[in-house]
Parts: C-alpha cells; sequence; structure tokens
C-alpha cells in the first residue's frame, strides 16, 4: 500500500499530538583492557531482550515466557501476525499523511513475528540519529497494535533499509572481532549497542569456534565483550 505523494516543505518534525490513533476493537569495535569479574553472563539475556524488541524498549524483556493461546490455537499465531501487520500498516500510513512524507508500506511475517517496512522516499528524518527515531515509531506502533489486538506486539519496523544495513554491518564487524580474538587470545570490547544489535553480535560470535561473548554493564551503555574460550 502507498501513502498518497503530497507537496514536501521544510523538515517535518513530530509532535505527540500528530501521531494517529490507533484502530480501536560504528567507531563500532573497540579493543580496550577487560577486567573479567566486571562481565556478566549477558548474552543470552540480550537474545531475549532483542527479541522482545529490535532495539527495543522491551530491553531485558525476556521471550521466553509461554505463548498467548490467540497464538497457539488452531493456526492462530500466523493469522494473528497477519493481523499485527495490517493493523500496523494502517497506523503508519496514516502517519506518513500527516507528516506529509511519502513512502510503501511493505508487510511480511518474519519467522514467529510481523515484520513491516518503510520504503522509497525521503525517509532520513523518520530514521534518526543512529536510528532513534525509528525505535520511537517502533514502540508507537507496537503499542497501537497491542490496543487493537489486545497482545503485546514483537513486530519489527523497518525503515529506508536502516536496520538491514545494520545488521549486515555488525555481522561483518562481528566477524572481524571473532577472529582477532582468536588470533590473539585477548578479549576486545566493542562499543555500546542497543538489545536487538547486540543479539545480532551474539548470533554471529556463537557461530565461531574458539571464542564467546558476553555483556557488561548498564543501559544504555551495555556492550557486548568477546572472549577466548578457556
Amino acid at each position: 500500500m502507498s501513502a498518497p505523494q503530497q507537496p514536501s516543505g521544510d523538515t517535518t518534525t513530530v509532535e505527540a499530538d500528530d501521531l494517529p490513533d490507533a484502530d480501536q476493537v560504528g567507531e563500532d569495535a573497540v579493543l580496550e583492557p577487560v577486567d573479567p569479574t566486571s562481565l556478566e553472563s549477558g548474552a543470552d539475556e540480550d537474545r531475549g531482550a532483542a527479541e522482545s524488541d529490535g532495539f527495543e524498549s522491551d530491553d531485558e524483556q525476556s521471550d521466553d515466557e509461554e505463548p498467548d493461546d490467540e497464538e497457539t490455537d488452531d493456526g492462530g499465531g500466523d493469522d494473528l501476525l497477519v493481523r499485527e501487520g495490517d493493523v500496523a500498516g494502517d497506523y503508519l500510513e496514516r502517519l506518513l499523511d500527516i507528516l506529509d512524507v511519502d513512502g510503501d508500506i511493505d508487510l511480511d511475517v518474519e519467522g514467529d513475528r510481523a515484520s513491516v517496512a518503510i520504503v522509497g522516499g525521503q525517509l532520513t528524518d523518520l530514521v534518526g540519529r543512529d536510528g532513534a527515531v525509528l525505535d520511537a515509531l517502533q514502540e508507537l506502533t507496537r503499542l497501537a497494535v497491542a490496543q487493537s489486538t489486545g497482545i503485546r506486539s514483537r513486530l519489527m519496523l523497518d525503515i529506508g533499509g536502516y536496520r538491514a544495513k545494520r545488521r549486515a554491518d555488525l555481522s561483518a564487524l562481528a566477524g572481524e572481532a571473532a577472529r582477532r580474538v582468536a588470533q590473539s587470545r585477548q578479549p576486545e570490547r566493542l562499543s555500546p549497542m542497543n538489545p536487538f544489535e547486540r543479539k545480532v553480535v551474539h548470533d554471529v560470535i556463537t557461530a565461531v569456534s574458539g571464542v564467546r561473548s558476553e555483556s557488561e554493564g548498564e543501559e544504555p551503555n551495555r556492550r557486548v565483550v568477546v572472549l577466548p574460550d578457556a
């Protein structure tokens, strides 16, 4: 579906009152000495957090909880994810109209979550610095979906391919860090990342023999540390 194109003016500022109502019913790798006592076994925690989020302000919430009945009975999970995508698409389409931003909305289901992407047009302002605006819009969209369905949403939102590119960049970064640590046998700290980004790194490190990853610190300065296996 496509939001109608309207004449562009000056850069649009998103105000709280402008948001539509919900439907009813780098510098990335830094090599530093690592104090082993400061590390937490945070890889699994970050995976759970990121799976509930994406950059998410679900932060350290775990997705290991039992799924809702609506998601498990008679294939209702797939129907629910499709409905989540539809609600999110309608919400975002209205938002684009309000902001006079042109963009197409692509809906999909990836694994056990709905996936929504806004593509085309001038979307930089909707991504923001380091994806901050994108993260906020994702949370607002999830809230709109949850208000409509009555179920907490784990929907993922991407705008202008930002998340896809970030995932690719982080995968390359993590692979390079893993190779360095495997060769040098010295721990390496990466720069602070959000839960989604840390999960990407942990997943890459897990696939490399001879190294492991843990997390240290508190949000927003929580980071991954790559260590050699004992």
